[in-house]
C-alpha cells in the first residue's frame, strides 16, 4: 500500500511536541478583538494542547 500524503492544512496548524502531544494555536484571535478584554486576548496568544479524543484523527493527517 502507497504512502499517504500529510495533509496541508493540518501541516500548517499542528506541531509536535517532544513527548508526542499536539500542539495547536488557540482560535477567536485574529479579529474583532475591540470587544474583547485585555485578559482575554492575552490568554488566547498562548498556545495548547490537542484534546485527547482528537489526538489520533490530527495523527493520521499528519502522518505520524
Amino acid at each position: 500500500m502507497p504512502k499517504l500524503k500529510t495533509n496541508s492544512g493540518a501541516k500548517k496548524r499542528f506541531s509536535l511536541t517532544g513527548t508526542g502531544k499536539i500542539k495547536r494555536k488557540r482560535a477567536f484571535h485574529s479579529h474583532i478583538l475591540t470587544k474583547k478584554s485585555t485578559k482575554r486576548k492575552r490568554n488566547l496568544v498562548q498556545s495548547t494542547l490537542v484534546d485527547s479524543t482528537d489526538e489520533r484523527r490530527i495523527k493520521t493527517l499528519l502522518g505520524v
